[in-house]
């Protein structure tokens, strides 16, 4: 029997977050927290989350700061950044997770951006798995062709010069996603545009990072028709941790009887046969 998620929040620093907690069904194998990708609205992910209670696993979904049901004022008068979106929220919704389910293995699930935060975490002893999709150092220079042109326009055309005008990058209105603050695109955009990817921002927005994570052995996955965050790319965050700590995994549709996986539609409905090995 399906079960409604129950409404929860809890505070980051500096923001209240908004989300939805998912009980599992039946014998109760672990709780996993989702943190989603930039501009995805956790609703987008209440099919993973259904069939993961089916399955016996509970899921904490939320929105970032200033985002989705967690926006409280218009996104040209927020001050978030992508850093705090990576490590505040992440790192609040894995704290509020291990106090709201007190007993049992704790597993991290990050989309994109959201498995990003992994080397700026102290995670909690009961944290048994640590998952990413499509996570991974991205140059702009990285992409296909056939998206280059779309990428030349986020970052260098459209995107800037919408952002500057409007005090936030007005995504809808562009037809370039969802609506973001302008301190989250503006260092989305200098980390996908330069060589070090983020590391230029360490010891300033960002904490020192830690790849030799004390705990579970991190999966780091990504679908093969990726072009959003390329196999390349993904395959340069997981060379960043110790080999006997994390396993690069790539996902071939055709494996999974899928006609696509690609970036955001891993996570869409119907795509649960990738889901089974994902967390198996």
């Amino acid at each position: 029997m399906r079960q409604i998620p129950e409404k929860v929040g809890f505070s980051a620093k500096g923001a209240r977050l908004t989300g939805y907690y998912y009980p599992a069904q039946g014998r109760v194998r672990a709780n996993l927290v989702l943190h989603g990708a930039t501009g995805v609205p956790q609703q987008f992910y209440r099919h993973f989350a259904t069939w993961a209670t089916e399955n016996g696993i509970g899921v904490l979904t939320y929105d970032y700061r200033d985002f989705g049901e967690s926006r409280v004022q218009h996104p040209r008068q927020s001050t978030a950044t992508f850093s705090d979106w990576a490590v505040l929220d992440q790192d609040a919704a894995q704290v509020f997770l291990s106090e709201l389910c007190p007993e049992g293995p704790l597993w991290v699930l990050g989309h994109s951006l959201g498995g990003l935060g992994v080397p700026f975490h102290n995670y909690h002893s009961r944290t048994a798995r640590i998952i990413t999709v499509g996570a991974g150092m991205v140059h702009y220079r990285d992409h296909p062709w056939s998206y280059l042109p779309a990428v030349v326009a986020f970052w260098f055309i459209l995107g800037p010069l919408a952002t500057w005008i409007a005090g936030y990058l007005p995504g809808k209105k562009l037809m370039l996603g969802a609506d973001l603050p302008a301190g989250v695109y503006w260092q989305w955009r200098r980390w996908c545009t330069r060589r070090d990817f983020f590391n230029g921002d360490i010891g300033a927005s960002l904490p020192t990072a830690n790849y030799a994570i004390d705990g579970p052995r991190l999966r780091i996955a990504v679908a093969n028709d990726d072009v959003v965050c390329p196999p390349a790319a993904v395959q340069r965050y997981a060379a960043a941790f110790p080999s006997n700590s994390a396993e690069y995994v790539e996902y071939v549709p055709a494996d999974y009887g899928l006609a696509s996986l690609k970036h955001i539609d891993f996570f869409r409905s119907g795509n649960h046969p990738v889901w089974s090995h994902l967390l198996d």
